[in-house]
């Protein structure tokens, strides 16, 4: 090395030559060629010298490898040294687990042994161990079994309840329990277990038996002792009534042994409202207004239609959980209730009946009665009791409302009064038509179906207005035609204009047209002739009508001559300048303004008629009137002009 260095540091460096048989050469070659920064393990080694070889000497070059050796060796020492701990405790170990070992084969063994000593003991054990575990499950099975189909204790005391009969509010629970068992045990019947279903249903038959038994014994004293006014239907009642419903005959007793309660108390507030009033005082009692009919059967009406209602609606509430109870069950039992009432009811108005002799009253009592009838049928079924006396005492309203106005009828015809001098209508048809309009005014303003008022109406007319024409014809037997027809024409005028304020008077009204213009016939037919006769024309026209042509021509009748009918056409001419002149007194005192334009009319029209029959047949050459135009000068429409 220390050549290779001299070699490196000389200044010429002289050529190597070696001969590739040199192995030193090669060797050196190799060397040289070698690249150090490839060789990691050469690097490793040189890092390595470098922390124990600092200087570079000849010495520390010579002593490299005992150097190297010496640190080798001391690093063997010292790995021996750590291997030898690492050895002592190796060694504790292995004692440890030798010792472990010949434990566990010591255990292995005694287990063996005590294997061999207990295998019956575990065979038993096994089978125990299974047994237990199936005994547990009929244990579960046994549990949900009674669970099922058997009462707990405290149901089975909650059903037989106390002795002083109170209910347990749980009371509908067990029995709903029992009911859910009964019912059950049909799935049973349906399997191997039908003895134990038909013990379990006849053992839930006996206590479902003795639980309603005792629910209905709960209920009827309940039901007893709802006689206040205004009774309060507990919850607990509501329940019993809704579990009543599977035994309907139960149901049925109990409802009625509560109408039978409330039918008292009914009673009872309705002769405290008749005889002592509300609380206080107020509403005063009702038969402080005895004196007033309309007052005091409408208050008594109005008290019974009240209660009725109220009744109803504390028997919905008592049976508003039960679903299979009908409206007309309800309603029956409304009817029970209130059919205590009738007796005091009836007789109260009965004698309000009998001593009452106006007719409108009686009227106004009448549809009082219907309206309540209406109103009440819509609380009660049609068969009960006081809907039948309400109907009975209206028809003996009617009945008396009718008689009343017969009565009136008949003094109306037993003292007829004569015309008046004006042939306008007596008072006694004056008051009979006010009497008719009040009676058709109550009518008008009650609330009865439009039928009945539609026969009403009929009754009402047929009962008042013909006895009222029959007066009339009566009252003017004596006058004379043209007064008898000026007076029936103003009292059926009156008559008329009465009736025609109203519904339902069609048909009356068209009869009482036709009445009237028979009448005014017979006022047209007079006039006509009085105008005839006073001008001197009426016993021509007679002629005229009475005329056949083989008589000749009407020239040489008696009455027809030329001088005749110009005297008599002179004194037509007058009555044309003056119409009014030759009216009748008695159509001036007609009261309808139309009828007396109407006779006008229609007596005009006869006149004309008449006038142009006789100015046809004296135009008729056949006639023989030589001057035809200077006997009568003017034409019928001339003649119909001027009276027009």
């Amino acid at each position: 090395m220390e050549e290779k260095k001299a070699k490196e540091n000389s200044p010429v460096a002289e050529p190597v030559t070696s001969a590739p048989s040199n192995p030193l050469s090669r060797k050196l070659n190799k060397i040289l060629d070698t690249r150090l920064d490839n060789d990691k393990e050469m690097l490793e080694a040189l890092k390595a010298l470098s922390t124990f070889f600092t200087e570079n000497n000849l010495r520390s070059r010579r002593n490299l490898r005992s150097d190297i050796e010496k640190r080798s060796l001391a690093i063997n020492e010292e790995f021996l040294s750590a291997f030898q701990a690492v050895k002592e405790q190796l060694d504790s170990v292995y004692f440890d687990v030798k010792a472990m070992n010949e434990c566990c084969q010591d255990m292995t063994t005694r287990l063996k042994e005590a294997k061999a000593q207990t295998q019956h003991l575990m065979s038993q054990t096994t089978s125990l161990r299974n047994e237990s575990q199936k005994l547990q499950l009929k244990e579960q099975v046994a549990t949900a079994f009674l669970d099922k189909f058997q009462l707990k204790p405290e149901e089975l005391k909650t059903l037989r309840g106390t002795r002083d009969g109170n209910l347990h509010p749980d009371f509908f629970k067990a029995l709903a329990r029992v009911k859910h068992i009964h019912s059950e045990c049909k799935y049973l019947l349906r399997t191997n277990h039908q003895t134990a279903g038909l013990e379990i249903m006849e053992s839930m038959a006996l206590h479902q038996e003795s639980a309603y038994e005792r629910l209905y014994r709960w209920t009827q004293n309940q039901c007893r002792l709802v006689t206040q006014d205004t009774p309060d239907v507990s919850p607990l009642l509501c329940q019993a009534m809704e579990a009543l419903q599977d035994r309907p005959v139960l149901l049925k007793y109990s409802l009625d042994e509560f109408s039978k309660a409330r039918r008292g108390a009914v009673v009872r507030g309705f002769l405290d409202a008749l005889t002592r009033g509300g609380p206080g005082g107020t509403p005063r009692p009702i038969e402080l207004h005895s004196h007033d009919p309309l007052r005091y059967v409408g208050d008594m009406l109005a008290w019974l239609h009240q209660a009725s209602a109220s009744e109803k609606e504390y028997i919905q509430t008592l049976m508003k959980n039960c679903n299979n109870v009908s409206s007309a069950t309800v309603e029956d039992a409304v009817g029970h209730i209130t059919e205590g009432v009738c007796t005091p009811f009836k007789v109260r108005v009965e004698q309000v009946l009998v001593s009452e002799q106006d007719p409108i009253t009686l009227y106004k009592l009448d549809n009082l009665l219907k309206f309540y009838h209406h109103t009440i049928s819509q609380l009660v079924n049609s068969e009960a009791a006081l809907l039948s006396v309400v109907l009975e005492i209206q028809d003996l309203s009617h009945r008396m409302f009718f008689n009343s106005l017969s009565s009136h009828a008949t003094r109306l015809l037993d003292k007829v009064e004569l015309p008046p001098a004006n042939l306008g209508p007596n008072e006694s048809l004056t008051q009979t038509l006010q009497l008719l309009r009040d009676v058709l005014a109550c009518h008008d303003a009650s609330v009865v179906p439009i039928d009945d008022k539609r026969q009403d109406y009929a009754q009402i007319l047929s009962c008042v207005i013909d006895p009222l024409l029959q007066m009339c014809s009566v009252s003017a037997s004596r006058l004379s035609p043209v007064d008898m027809a000026a007076y029936m024409v103003n009292c059926i005028h009156l008559i008329n204009t009465t009736l025609a304020l109203y519904e339902f008077t069609d048909t009356r009204l068209e009869m009482l047209s036709a009445q009237t213009e028979a009448h005014v016939d017979t006022l047209v037919s007079e006039q006509a002739s009085y105008i005839l006769n006073r001008v001197g024309l009426a016993q021509m026209y007679g002629t005229i009508q009475q005329y056949k042509t083989e008589q000749g021509p009407l020239s040489s009748m008696p009455g027809l001559d030329e001088l005749a009918i110009k005297s008599a056409v002179n004194k037509f001419d007058s009555y044309l300048a003056q119409p009014d002149s030759l009216t009748l007194p008695q159509n001036s005192l007609i009261l309808s303004a139309n009828v007396r334009e109407t006779a006008e009319k229609r007596t005009v029209e006869l006149v004309c008629s008449a006038y142009k029959q006789i100015y046809d047949c004296i135009m008729d050459p056949f006639h023989s009137y030589k001057d035809c135009q200077g006997i009568v000068p003017r034409t019928p429409e001339q003649v119909k002009h001027l009276l027009m």
